[in-house]
Order: structure tokens, then sequence, then C-alpha cells
């Protein structure tokens, strides 16, 4: 199944098919020459395939085959009920099923937010699919392995345990034990969630506790409010195509599976330490960090050690911006992969 697609705002005319994966379908954009190098992108929450529209536009114009999937439950893709359904072992099999469709053994694989725990996880486990990792934000063995990992990386001097003993990814400790509840306040008001999240970096929060950290505190998002506020639409994230196509989105399917991939962190773990050479990666890799995400913080905390002592062949840039940088930055984050793959052994 294929339609061709101009999507309001964007540059490339992209093919959006539908590949067969083993949850059902996986609805994807393609754009560029079908003999180009093969660059996939997988994205984050709460996004779809066109969250990556810059990329697709600036590579495939470049010489390249892109192609950005709509992750299992979002946009078009299929949308298990099971939360159980969105560990990354089920993610990596849906990733593996496309580049088989797609008739090729390698690609590289760009990643942002739980995208990137999915590139990473992919790349851990079979490296032989991968010419080479790009992840915007999110360092490897991080988010893939779970609260409890991580918090052996974050900044105390930020976080006192006894005030914050989950740090910044209190959010995700509450999304565990109230899943219901955040998707019931999110699917009330789609657009204002997507509004509420898609926001620019803020440099006067760098190094400060993020309100992530307090969610539980307030007794839920927002301070506990029982509805999302409805701030006005950041336009240096969000376009008028894009924001519209996301609501769109969000406003068929609702964020019940978005939220699943919160509930899945033991059986995450439990398949990272599966990965061969413990973990350790020989593949070209490229981190896109953000100065200014107060999440996945790089800056001012060690989360990134651990991807630095496993990563053998590792280049790292960072970007003045928050957690959506590659909307932010934009023309900075394609430079950047560009440039990574014209100096290093990608693909080679």
């Amino acid at each position: 199944m294929s339609s061709y697609s101009q999507v309001p705002g964007s540059h490339a005319t992209t093919l959006r098919r539908s590949a067969h994966g083993p949850a059902g379908s996986i609805a994807y954009h393609e754009a560029g020459p079908s003999d180009g190098p093969l660059i996939v992108f997988v994205h984050g929450w709460p996004g779809i395939a066109r969250t990556f529209g810059p990329q697709l536009d600036y590579f495939a114009a470049h010489g390249f085959r892109v192609v950005a999937p709509d992750m299992r439950g979002y946009g078009d893709s299929a949308a298990p009920v099971d939360p159980s359904a969105y560990a990354q072992r089920h993610l990596v099999a849906d990733m593996m099923a496309l580049l088989a469709h797609l008739g090729r053994d390698q690609a590289i694989w760009v990643g942002h937010d739980w995208g990137s725990a999915t590139v990473w996880s992919l790349a851990a486990h079979h490296a032989d699919a991968c010419s080479g990792v790009v992840s915007l934000a999110v360092p490897y063995r991080t988010l893939e392995r779970g609260i409890d990992a991580m918090l052996a990386y974050v900044n105390r001097d930020t976080y006192p345990e006894d005030q914050y003993p989950d740090a910044q990814f209190d959010y995700m400790r509450y999304y565990e034990r109230h899943p219901d509840r955040v998707t019931a306040l999110f699917d009330a008001h789609p657009e204002r969630t997507l509004k509420a999240f898609y926001r620019s970096g803020n440099p006067d929060g760098a190094g400060k506790p993020g309100l992530t950290a307090t969610v539980s505190h307030a007794g839920g998002w927002f301070g506990g409010s029982a509805e999302v506020p409805d701030l006005p639409r950041d336009e240096r994230i969000l376009d008028t195509a894009l924001f519209e196509e996301l609501r769109g989105a969000f406003a068929r399917h609702g964020f019940s599976a978005a939220t699943a991939y919160y509930l899945n962190h033991a059986d995450n773990l439990a398949y990272s330490d599966t990965a061969p050479a413990d973990g350790q990666l020989e593949v070209p890799a490229l981190f896109v960090g953000a100065r200014y995400d107060p999440v996945a913080d790089t800056a001012h905390s060690e989360l990134a050690r651990p991807m630095r002592q496993l990563c053998r062949n590792l280049t790292e840039v960072m970007l003045d911006a928050g957690h959506w940088v590659g909307l932010e930055c934009a023309p900075q984050v394609n430079a950047a992969i560009h440039n990574w793959i014209s100096t290093s052994t990608v693909g080679a």
C-alpha cells in the first residue's frame, strides 16, 4: 500500500508505505533515490515519522534513501493493547522487519528520545544491521535500561536523594504507578498536551531541578492540575503543518500506547543484559547532545558515562538546544550527521 503525500510546509515529497511487522502494519515515509545510502529515522515520545521532517528533507536532497516509520502505537502503525508489546525487544524486531522489507542488510539508524533507546538496542543486539548509529539527546545504556539504571548517573547536587529519590526521572515512576491517570489527562486535550511538551530549550533552567522531578509530589503532571494548561504553540519547534499532523494522529489514537513505552523498564533491562560483548559497541556512533535538556541531561551529570565507556568509535557534538534538538537546531543537526557520515568509517 502506498500513496504520495506532500506535507504542507515541507520540501520533500515523501512516499508513504506500509510494511508488515510482528504486531501488524508499520507505516513509514520514504524519500530520496532508491539506490542511495539508507538512513532510518526512529522517533520518540510523543511523535510520528514527520517529526524528523527537516532531516528527511535534507538527506533526501543530498542523495540518501531516507525512511521514517511511525513507531508501534503511533500514527498509522499497529497499536497493540497489551502494554508489554512496547518493550524494546519488540520494537527492535519491528525495525529488523522494516529493514528486511526495504531489501537492505544495513542502515544508518538515527533515533531521538524513545527512538534512541530502540536504535541503541538494535546496535547492541544486531550490530551487523548497522553501518552506523546516531542518537539525538539520549545517550547509550540509559533509557533502554530503565529508571533504576539511570539513577546511578544523576547529579545528586542538583537532585539530593532525600528530596528527589528518582531525580529528573520521577515522572517515569509516576507513569508506572498511574498509567491510566496519565493517559486520561493527555487524551482530554491532545492538542494542549502536544503544545505543552514541544518546547524550546531554556538556558535559565540549565543545572537546576526540572519539573519532571516533582510530578509524584505534586500528584500529577503540571502541578497536579486536572487539565493540561493551554500554552501557546512554540513555533520554533512546531510549525503549523507538523502540529496539525501530530494533533490529528493523537486525536485519533490517543496516548495509551505512547504511555506503554514507560511500562517495561524491567523487561528492557533484562533484554539489554543479553547484548553480546557486555554491550560494547564497535559500530560508528554519533551522539548529538542537547545542552538545555533537563531530563536527558548530559551537560551537568554523568549520564553519558556508560556511552563513553562502551562505544569504541564515538563522536560527540553538543548543541545549545532543548530536548527537541532535531527540530530546534535542524541545520546544525543535519550538518553534524552529514559531516560524521562523510568523515568517519560509517558504511566502510
